[in-house]
Parts: C-alpha cells; sequence; structure tokens
C-alpha cells in the first residue's frame, strides 16, 4: 500500500463524510470560509514542523511509496490528515451544538461512561498483541489499530447496544454504571453520528492498509458489532448466536492483527484463536444468567433465557473447561494458558446448581470476572513475553 492510496483515501473519505454529517446538521450552519481559513492555518503549521521534523532526521519515507511531490522536504500526502480533520469536525461540532441539541460536554461524558472504560483493554490487547507477535516492531499500523480497538470500536459496540436497548435498560437494576452506561434518549441520535465519525476513518485506513484478508476480517469485525444490536438484524436474541457474536467482538481484533501483519494461520494459530473463540462464548453466556428475569419481562431472548440458569451456567462451565484442554494442542509455551482457564472455573463453579429465580445474584460472579480478565491477562501477556 502507497502513501498516496492511503492520505488519498482518507481524504476522500472525510470529504464524503463531511457532506452527509453537514447536511444532517443543516444549511447554512458550517460556515466554510471559516473551515477554509483553519485548512489554511493547519496545512501551513503541518509543512513547517513536518520540514522541521525530516531535517532533524526524526524520521523518513520510502521513495517507493510515495508520489514525490514534495513542499520543501514533507510529502504533499502529509497535508491530506490536516485537511481531513478541518474537513470533518466543523460539520460534527454543527451537527452536535445545533438549536436544540445537547451539550458536546455532556455527550462526550455520555459516549465515555457508555464505552466501558473498564474494558477498553478487551479488545485493544488481542489486536496489540497479534501484530507484535507477527511483527515484532513498533509502526504506525499497530499505533492507529491499538488505538482503534480500545476507543472508536467499544464506543461503537456497547453504544449502539446501549442506544437500542434502552427500553429494557431502564428496567435492569445493575445498568448505569460499571458493568453498563444508561443513556438518556436524547443522547441517542447525537452518539450515533459520533459512532460513525469516530470509526469510519479508522475503518478506511484497516481497510486500505491491508491485505484481502485482512479486509474480510475488518469487514467480519464491524459487522458483529452492527449486527448484534440493531434492529432487524438483532443478533443479542438469537439464543446461541449470541454468544457466538458477542465472541467474535473479542476475537476478531486478534485475526485484524494478525492478517494485517502477514501471519500464517497454521495449526497453532488457528487452535489458539478457537480456544479464544470458545472462552468468549463462555463469558458471554454466563454474564447473560444475571440478567434471565429482567430480559424475560423485556421480551428479549438468550441463550440463558432459552436455556434456563442451571444449563447456561453448566454450558459456560464446558466452554471454559474446552478451552483450556484445547489450547493444550497449541506451540509452547502456549499449553501453559490452559491454567487461566482455572480462575473462570473456580469464580463459575459455586453456581452450578443456580436457578432461574436466584439468577441474579450470579452478578457478584461477574463482578469478579471483570477484574479477573485484568489479572489473566498479566499473565497471558507473561506467556507471550517469553514466546517473544
Amino acid at each position: 500500500m502507497t502513501y498516496v492510496l492511503l492520505a488519498g483515501g482518507l481524504l476522500m473519505v472525510s470529504v464524503i463524510l463531511a457532506a452527509v454529517v453537514a447536511r444532517a446538521a443543516g444549511r447554512g450552519t458550517v460556515r466554510w470560509g471559516a473551515v477554509a481559513a483553519a485548512a489554511g492555518v493547519l496545512v501551513g503549521l503541518t509543512v513547517v514542523f513536518d520540514n522541521l521534523m525530516i531535517r532533524l532526521d526524526l524520521f523518513t519515507y520510502a521513495p517507493h511509496l510515495i508520489s514525490g511531490l514534495r513542499v520543501g522536504a514533507a510529502p504533499v500526502e502529509d497535508l491530506a490528515y490536516p485537511l481531513a480533520l478541518v474537513v470533518v469536525l466543523p460539520p460534527l461540532w454543527a451537527l452536535l451544538t445545533r438549536s436544540g441539541g445537547v451539550p458536546v460536554g455532556d455527550l462526550l461524558r455520555h459516549a465515555f461512561l457508555v464505552s466501558r472504560p473498564v474494558s477498553w483493554i478487551n479488545t485493544a490487547f488481542p489486536f496489540a498483541s497479534a501484530v507484535v507477535l507477527t511483527t515484532h516492531e513498533v509502526d504506525w499500523l499497530l499505533v492507529v489499530g491499538t488505538f482503534y480497538y480500545l476507543v472508536p470500536y467499544n464506543l461503537a459496540m456497547y453504544g449502539i447496544n446501549d442506544v437500542f436497548d434502552h427500553a429494557s435498560d431502564v428496567k435492569n437494576p445493575r445498568k448505569g454504571g460499571v458493568e453498563g452506561a444508561l443513556l438518556p434518549p436524547r443522547f441517542h441520535r447525537p452518539l450515533l453520528w459520533l459512532v460513525v465519525a469516530s470509526n469510519v476513518p479508522f475503518l478506511l485506513v484497516l481497510l486500505v492498509a491491508g491485505s484481502p484478508a485482512a479486509r474480510a476480517a475488518v469487514v467480519v469485525s464491524s459487522a458483529a458489532v452492527v449486527a448484534y444490536s440493531i434492529p432487524g438484524l438483532r443478533f443479542k436474541e438469537r439464543p446461541v448466536i449470541d454468544s457466538m457474536t458477542s465472541s467474535t467482538h473479542f476475537v476478531s481484533p486478534a485475526v485484524v492483527g494478525l492478517a494485517l501483519a502477514g501471519a500464517r494461520f497454521d495449526g497453532g494459530v488457528l487452535v489458539i484463536l478457537t480456544s479464544f473463540f470458545l472462552w468468549g462464548m463462555a463469558a458471554h453466556a454466563f454474564g447473560a444468567v444475571q440478567d434471565i428475569l429482567p430480559d424475560r419481562e423485556a421480551g428479549i431472548a438468550s441463550i440463558a433465557t432459552v436455556l434456563g440458569a442451571r444449563r447456561t451456567v453448566r454450558t459456560a462451565l464446558g466452554l471454559w473447561t474446552a478451552a483450556g484442554v484445547l489450547v493444550l494442542a497449541a506451540p509452547w509455551p502456549a499449553p501453559l494458558a490452559a491454567l487461566v482457564a482455572v480462575p473462570y472455573l473456580a469464580n463459575c463453579a459455586p453456581w452450578y446448581g443456580v436457578s432461574d429465580r436466584t439468577a441474579a445474584g450470579t452478578n457478584r460472579a461477574w463482578r469478579r470476572f471483570i477484574w479477573l480478565n485484568y489479572g489473566c491477562g498479566f499473565l497471558v501477556t507473561l506467556l507471550m513475553i517469553a514466546a517473544w
């Protein structure tokens, strides 16, 4: 992929996105003269500081990846990034601050809570570790992809869910904290616009930068995020498919990272990914148990409402066990990761005989599960360092 293609594609999508957002904001809400003036200032600053950094040998460009057109020492492609920002941000600001709209500060505060910051690492880590273990280096694609799967991706995954689940969430006593935000209806439309604006540029970069396999992985990852919650698809209300889709949310960033880095999907990699997928299904199934009664009251189907609390807990135990056993077939030192399944089994096992009536009590174990991910993630990180 050339720098020309990446920069040009980003600029093109930014212009299209800006036109769509400006139309939604209303005619006359964007002062394009001021936008042009801001663009001139940003381009000028980019030229000055790019030339300064290049002449100080802070970075270089591969000649075969750029057009050869320069402004001083800086490739003309560098100007695409400030232009893309200055084209998109004013229409987005106009949309979010239009008369009758919501305060931007309040929207960003709600967006932060909606994105579940306590769980950001669960999607960023699989992507980053997949890239680093494959390439053994840190490059711009690692940084861009890790940031995307850290924040915008989670905003999309949880934000879309919270918008379309609002009717049932207001009846769920555990919503409104670390386990899930309760987004007021007046923020729904602005949040969806924020999801689009924050995700599309990153997705473009990942699509343009990758091979056909990487593009397919990005498409599947994004489709799973959307299909889980939006009306008409609502995979979260299709028992068993709900757990499979939820697991895809966490496994797909690793697949995207591996594909972008040019990894070979050999037997060992497939075993690890399958084990991770089973772990994700177990996590979703166990998490659904605590919501059986609120979900049934709201008319929402899930793996737990169909199987019942007891069978769902036993299913989760079986999936976590299978994940631990399967990873034993992976190349050394990956088999040591089988021990990581033990804390999850120990956390889940006391609820082996839970009933639907007492299902809400599993929330105590679910809260421990959230923090177990940090401790077990630390152990997995040590194994990855050993493998590297």
